[in-house]
């Protein structure tokens, strides 16, 4: 999470950006389910044998069916890993909190009809569960754990997320969107050929700027939707209050 004492402020002045498309990572950008995921590895860590604190210091933004291959391959199989992350948003919901304004940010742009889409380590039945559970909106394309061979910080999950909202992986450079909160997923954006808007929820100001981000802020209030151009398909997006180069 980011040290107000030690780095910069979030005091930039407003800039205003345009874009084909927005593609979220989920946990800790939209959601932060930090509390549900960290009851989470203590069960599955007492009934595999290993220990979940270990454990905790490399998962965030990681595929579980990696983390799992690590300490039981026989576990790391899409049917298992897709069941109990489908149990966390029901037995955990309650320890889960939206990121300030992503309610209104996926809200508006939904409701605009904007290609948008949310592009997740996690499984399709934990990504589905937290929208559900914390009811938020739900876009029309998802890319999950399950979807891609590598996960982040490869790019392959980017790319993937552009050619599902019907962009070609040729596009300009830039002209696609990417929010993430931690370094591995700003890599993977970058990597994609995105632009990218880190929110330092999880990681410190550094590390996403050592990641590549183009934009820091301090949470989703700072990203504004402000209309869409039909005729162009452009999407017009301000962001204020970013870290001070």
């Amino acid at each position: 999470m980011a040290d107000l004492h030690d780095n910069p402020p979030f005091s930039s002045a407003a800039q205003d950006h345009f874009f084909v498309g927005i593609l979220f990572d989920m946990d800790g950008t939209i959601i932060d389910s930090t509390a549900a995921v960290v009851k989470h590895w203590q069960k599955i860590g007492e009934e595999l044998g290993f220990d979940p604190e270990i454990v905790l210091q490399t998962a965030h933004g990681r595929r579980s069916i990696d983390t799992i291959a690590l300490y039981d391959p026989s576990k790391a199989n899409w049917e298992y890993v897709s069941h109990i992350e489908g149990l966390i948003p029901r037995q955990y919901g309650a320890d889960a909190v939206e990121i300030p304004g992503a309610r209104r940010l996926l809200g508006s742009l939904e409701g605009a009809k904007v290609p948008w889409a949310i592009v997740t380590s996690g499984t399709r039945p934990l990504v589905t569960g937290w929208l559900e559970v914390m009811k938020l909106s739900h876009p029309r394309n998802l890319v999950v754990a399950e979807d891609v061979t590598t996960g982040k910080p490869a790019p392959e999950c980017y790319l993937l997320g552009k050619a599902r909202l019907g962009l070609s992986a040729e596009r300009a450079p830039g002209e696609v969107l990417v929010i993430e909160d931690a370094p591995a997923g700003v890599q993977a954006g970058k990597a994609a050929g995105c632009k990218v808007l880190a929110v330092a929820t999880s990681h410190k100001i550094e590390q996403l700027k050592g990641a590549g981000a183009d934009w820091i802020v301090q949470d989703l209030r700072s990203v504004m939707f402000m209309g869409l151009d039909e005729t162009s398909g452009q999407v017009h997006i301000k962001i204020r209050n970013a870290v001070e180069e």
